[in-house]
């Protein structure tokens, strides 16, 4: 084995080697007036030499690291696994490139940080890079119409409208003293007690929920990683289909530092698998197998239903199914069921968790809820966990000293909440009809351009299929395309960062408006038509080297 003098000397190397490569390329291409198809070489070349550039400092950065923190591997193994496509990129410009590599200093010469700040750092710059640029250069079509359009994070902007109109209603407005003040850190009694309500409701529970076992803090992430708290010690695992949410992944390393083992799903259809990425529970049972041998400690197993970012929605007897696999193995179950109110298909039923007449672990099973995705508030910043464990609620409750949401929120998300006449008559019927249009006109566009799909009918998003556009299929080719999205000025999310196993998955987010869509599918056709481009050219290049 090489000792780390010795591996550190021969990536210095090769970073000396790369960084004197890269370079040239900027200098060849700002000292010579170049044809339009020479120009598109030489930006795909430097693209492949930043690709590098960044995995070989990290590879720096690791070896530094190595000893003292872990999870900057992060940035090397997964290129950004984390956070819907915000991965660890260097920027289209020389200066910007340096200033990366300045950051990516930094996180190894900080005095100030602890060896976990360090860590906390430098995965935060990996993940958001990209969409604080996007935050600094929006779209817009009269002041900013060269900026970026974002179709990588899950946001429900088509009933805007509808909810701007019902929050500047008088009955939302209050200053009662009670919301002014500290409360109950599980959340105001008023909203749990609203909460219990509509979640008996909506999810058609058999019998009233009980407003003991609700506690609210601020977004579904902030229930993840707290439930992982309460429920792990560092280095247990939960078992976690894949593709998931990236977010979780980012949440699992603040805090507890819990593992997350994949159960990997195959797009392709099989005898056993019926439809592309399928759970069963023989996976399950293979993947809990394999991590025992290996000696990790599983103790739960982690759905999201409606999926994100397949759009699944999981048939009774599925879940059933899954929750037996559980009890079976002493394992919690936490199911997210944030998207419960973006099935826009009116043919497919959605099977809440609470509306099942008796489940196999009660005491094991925990759901968290939100309304970020249906009603389009993520600002608020509102998630909801329901269990049935008086011992879990109570140590979750403990999380609101630090996650709680201010009393006028909670006021507002109450009267929202309690208004079923206008959720019922006027939101849900024009929410599912714009999502069914938006749908619609997304769908159609790919099908044009030839683009498989998972047609489904839940969800804010499409999973696209973009393999055809990779050559190799590897991720690092998916993060070229990627990268060429954003000199588009357009954001995508690639499957890498949903740990799926296989390249060439994009996850694109329909549910905006009409015009955002229309411009952002203009930009996504010119960068496939430039990948193709590029890719007949380096065939023909290949060709000819043989």
């Amino acid at each position: 084995m090489k000792s780390p003098h010795s591996r550190l000397m021969e990536l210095i190397l090769r970073l000396q080697q790369t960084l004197e490569d890269y370079i040239m390329q900027v200098e060849t291409r700002h000292l010579h007036q170049e044809p339009e198809l020479e120009k598109q070489r030489h930006s795909q070349a430097t693209r492949e030499q930043e690709v590098k550039l960044v995995q070989l400092m990290c590879q720096v950065v690791n070896l530094f690291q190595s000893g003292a923190t872990s999870s900057l591997e992060l940035q090397l193994d997964l290129s950004g696994d984390v956070g819907g496509g915000q991965q660890a990129q260097t920027s289209r410009q020389p200066d910007q490139l340096s200033h990366q590599l300045s950051d990516l200093k930094a996180a190894f010469n900080s005095n100030d940080l602890s060896n976990s700040g360090t860590d906390i750092s430098a995965l935060y710059k990996s993940i958001f890079r990209d969409i604080t640029a996007y935050h600094g250069d929006k779209y817009d079509e009269e002041k900013n119409p060269s900026g970026f359009i974002n179709l990588a994070i899950s946001e429900n902007k088509l009933c805007i409208d509808l909810m701007t109109e019902r929050l500047s209603r008088g009955d939302m407005t209050s200053t009662d003293d009670a919301l002014l003040q500290y409360a109950d850190w599980r959340g105001h009694a008023f909203l749990r007690e609203e909460v219990a309500r509509f979640l008996t409701y909506y999810c058609k529970a058999p019998a009233q929920l009980d407003p003991e076992n609700v506690v609210v803090l601020s977004g579904c992430c902030v229930v993840f990683s707290s439930l992982t708290m309460v429920l792990c010690d560092p280095g247990d695992a939960f078992l976690f289909p894949t593709p998931f949410y990236s977010g979780f992944t980012y949440a699992s390393r603040l805090y507890s530092k819990v593992e997350l083992i994949h159960v990997h799903l195959d797009s392709e259809i099989t005898e056993t698998n019926t439809h592309p990425f399928q759970l069963t529970v023989g996976m399950l049972e293979k993947a809990l197998l394999e991590a025992s041998l290996k000696g990790k400690k599983v103790k739960g197993l982690v759905l999201i239903n409606p999926h994100n970012p397949l759009g699944d929605v999981y048939s009774q007897d599925s879940l059933k199914e899954y929750l037996e696999f559980a009890k079976r193995y002493n394992l919690h179950v936490i199911i997210d069921e944030i998207y419960m109110g973006t099935v826009f298909d009116e043919s497919i039923p959605f099977p809440s968790v609470l509306s099942m007449e008796s489940l196999p672990d009660p005491n094991r099973t925990h759901v968290i809820w939100g309304t970020s995705k249906e009603f389009g508030i993520s600002g608020f910043r509102f998630g909801v966990l329901y269990t049935r464990n008086k011992e879990v609620a109570s140590a979750m409750s403990a999380f609101g000293f630090l996650h709680s949401i201010s009393g006028i929120t909670q006021h507002k998300l109450c009267q929202l909440l309690r208004d079923r006449e206008w959720i019922d008559n006027v939101f849900l019927p024009t929410n599912r009809s714009r999502l069914q249009a938006a749908h619609r006109y997304i769908t159609k566009k790919l099908k044009a351009l030839k683009i498989p799909f998972l047609n489904r009918g839940s969800g804010l998003f499409v999973w696209i299929n973009l393999k055809e556009y990779l050559d190799p299929c590897t991720f690092e080719e998916e993060l070229l395309l990627y990268r060429r999205f954003l000199d588009n000025k357009l954001l995508l999310s690639p499957g890498k960062s949903y740990m799926c196993k296989e390249p060439g998955w994009f996850r694109l987010t329909f549910s905006d408006k009409t015009l955002h869509l229309k411009v952002a599918m203009l930009r996504l056709t010119e960068a496939l038509s430039e990948q193709k481009q590029y890719l007949a050219e380096k065939r023909m290049k290949d060709a000819l080297r043989e």
